[in-house]
C-alpha cells in the first residue's frame, strides 16, 4: 500500500512576486522615485515597484511592474504593465485630470 505523501501547505497568499525578504542588503534599497544604475533606464517608484523603459521583440515600452528577488537578482513579476510610448503619452497627457480625480476623493 502507497504512503501518504504530505502535500506542502500553502501560504494563503495568491501573490506572485515571490518570498518576501525582510531585510534587503542596504546596497539594493533606493529613494523613492530616484534612477537606478541599469542597463535600462529605470526609476524606483516605491520598494520593489519600478518604471523602466524596455525593448522587447523590437519594440520600446514603458514597463510598470513589482519585482521580486531571487538568487540576489531582482527579477519582474507578473503584477504590471507595458505601455507602448503612444499609451505613454496619452497617460501623460491626463494626469491634470487624473490628480483633479485623486484630489476629489480624498
Amino acid at each position: 500500500m502507497p504512503k501518504n505523501k504530505k502535500k506542502p501547505e500553502s501560504s494563503g497568499s495568491d501573490s506572485d512576486d515571490g518570498p518576501d525578504d525582510r531585510n534587503p542588503p542596504a546596497e539594493k534599497k533606493a529613494k523613492m522615485g530616484s534612477r537606478t544604475e541599469d542597463k535600462e533606464p529605470t526609476w524606483v517608484l516605491q520598494g520593489k515597484k519600478l518604471v523602466k523603459v524596455r525593448e522587447f521583440k523590437g519594440k520600446v515600452y514603458v514597463d510598470i511592474r513589482e519585482f521580486y528577488e531571487k538568487n540576489g537578482e531582482l527579477l519582474p513579476g507578473k503584477k504590471g504593465i507595458s505601455l507602448t510610448p503612444e499609451q505613454w503619452r496619452k497617460l501623460l497627457s491626463l494626469g491634470d485630470e487624473i490628480n483633479e480625480a485623486v484630489s476629489s476623493s480624498c
